[in-house]
């Protein structure tokens, strides 16, 4: 449906893969937050029903991946890290729009970059990983967020002229491509 404007150089997989519990405590913080922002978009909306009905789906969903990250953390007798701020998330949203319409606008198109952008990195963590469990694991969940990144974008033309989805996108593809360029290399998903 769109591409990312910046690639992540597979220097960014190597530092993860050098400390993959840090990643994976990172991952699982990632899914709870995506949880929660699905709650809080279907009860700041709760007129748009395909809306509700679509976040209600992608709260569970992201929820039953937090279960799954945390169960690769067990099993590598490590603790579920502290929840930090991120700086990627904190970047992109400083560009949402005031104003219900542009504010939902930018809330869905941004969730569908975050997504995609979620896609690319699992998928290079998948591809770097070698065959077991958890290159498994990141191969599902990669296809997962490209499916997430189609959804909000869809929900962004159902309540929205396309013309002005497609040219909102494009800016705030440009604009996230200039926050991953300048965001150091971490064992993070951002």
């Amino acid at each position: 449906m769109f591409e990312l404007k910046y690639h992540t150089p597979f220097e960014w997989t190597e530092v993860v893969l050098a400390d993959f519990e840090t990643f994976l405590q990172d991952h699982a913080a990632a899914e709870k937050k995506a949880s929660g922002m699905a709650m809080s978009m279907l009860s700041h909306y709760p007129d748009k029903r395909k809306l509700v009905k679509a976040m209600t789906d992608l709260a569970l969903e992201e929820l039953i991946h937090f279960k799954q990250v945390l169960k690769l953390l067990i099993e590598r007798d490590t603790n579920l890290g502290d929840d930090k701020k991120d700086p990627y998330i904190k970047q992109i949203r400083a560009h949402f729009r005031h104003g219900r319409d542009g504010f939902l606008m930018d809330r869905l198109l941004v969730g569908g970059v975050i997504e995609a952008r979620g896609h690319e990195r699992f998928s290079l963590v998948a591809e770097a990983l070698p065959e077991g469990k958890e290159k498994d694991f990141y191969v599902a969940i990669a296809k997962s967020e490209e499916k997430h990144k189609n959804l909000f974008v869809e929900l962004a033309y159902e309540y929205f002229d396309k013309q002005e989805v497609d040219e909102r996108l494009e800016e705030l593809l440009i604009i996230e491509a200039e926050i991953c360029k300048n965001i150091p290399f971490t064992a993070a998903l951002h």
